[in-house]
């Protein structure tokens, strides 16, 4: 493994193998109605709360990634094509084991998400977003039974948070894909490849966008979110950028670090209200045009968007919100620098 790939690695993905013990302080966290860490259980009702659809998986071997396979997520019941999201994962995340909460969830809604792995060492940044492409783009020539590709969406974690936008510009641009709706959904995003500022200015007028970063990450530095952010030709109505931070119980952290979400360790309630609750009411906005759901998904900072819930009378941190974000902490605070040889659109750093 190069000295990159194992820094990378090392950042990236120990944080899920260390976020128990990171975001637990005792043994005493008071006992939960469901299955999630930390004393708040998921939404009973509305954005963010489980739906009723039993979920499936198919795989099929990668085009690209010898051994592997591309899982596909999809609601059992299915009798008709569904809208899908693509999912591009974190570097060295390449089960979807490691967060099955979020495909499962998005299969219960009654949607389609399909996930492929990519090799976390031996191969190029430009081969990982081949095997990215090539893998969706089978899915959807294997399977036009389960997905309506005139509803997309892409979303992705750290450098498959990066990658959504070359991704989506392939999808909606050369393919046409997401007619009736699109959108992306970044998270702690690493360097972005293969997109242009020309590239940016010519997204589709029905995007939208939400973009996420973490105030305890110490490994990608939000920079690398502004700048694609602020050069997106999304419009200030249709994007917002979410900050998450901690929010420290008497018995229980929940973290905002760099693996949110993460069900495979520190699955809690950041995952369902966090991130869940927002995509679910993106997908709603997005795919079915309900102008209600805009309030939550990109309601720039309304309290229907920004509330957390409480516990014994103490209030988890609001996400905050804003149309034009700036970098809060020194780039030294970070692992993987806006400024560094390795970024492409380095002289968009801030």
């Amino acid at each position: 493994m190069s000295p990159f790939a194992s820094r990378l690695f090392i950042a990236l993905f120990g944080f899920g193998l260390l976020a128990v013990s990171c975001s637990k302080d005792d043994d005493n966290t008071p006992a939960v109605d469901d299955d999630l860490a930390g004393p708040i259980s998921r939404p009973a009702s509305g954005y963010g709360a489980d739906g009723t659809h039993d979920v499936a998986k198919l795989s099929f071997a990668s085009p690209r990634y010898a051994g592997k396979t591309v899982d596909i997520f999809y609601p059992k019941d299915i009798t008709t094509p569904r809208p899908v999201i693509f999912y591009s994962h974190p570097y060295g995340g390449e089960d979807s084991d490691y967060n099955i909460g979020l495909f499962e969830f998005i299969a219960r809604k009654g949607y389609v998400v399909v996930f492929a792995p990519y090799p976390t060492t031996g191969v190029s940044i430009d081969e990982r977003y081949a095997t990215l492409w090539e893998s969706f783009k089978q899915a959807v020539t294997d399977y036009p039974n389960l997905i309506d590709t005139k509803k997309v969406g892409f979303m992705g974690h750290s450098f498959g948070g990066g990658a959504s936008f070359g991704l989506a510009y392939k999808g909606f641009i050369d393919e046409g894909w997401g007619e009736d709706g699109r959108f992306l959904f970044v998270m702690a995003q690493w360097y972005s490849f293969q997109i242009t500022d020309d590239q940016l200015q010519k997204f589709p007028a029905n995007t939208k966008l939400i973009t996420q970063v973490y105030d305890d990450d110490v490994t990608n530095d939000h920079r690398m979110a502004i700048d694609l952010f602020k050069h997106i030709n999304i419009s200030n109505a249709e994007k917002d950028f979410i900050l998450i931070r901690k929010s420290v119980l008497p018995n229980y952290t929940y973290t905002a670090e760099h693996n949110l979400p993460n069900t495979r360790s520190a699955y809690d309630a950041y995952d369902y209200y966090g991130i869940y609750r927002l995509l679910d009411a993106m997908i709603d906005y997005s795919f079915n045009n309900n102008a209600a759901a805009k309030t939550t998904a990109l309601g720039n900072g309304a309290a229907e968007q920004i509330t957390m819930p409480s516990y014994n009378g103490q209030a988890l941190s609001p996400l905050e919100v804003t149309d034009n974000p700036t970098p809060q902490y020194p780039q030294t605070k970070y692992d993987f620098k806006c400024i560094s040889a390795t970024n492409e659109r380095i002289a968009n750093c801030q």
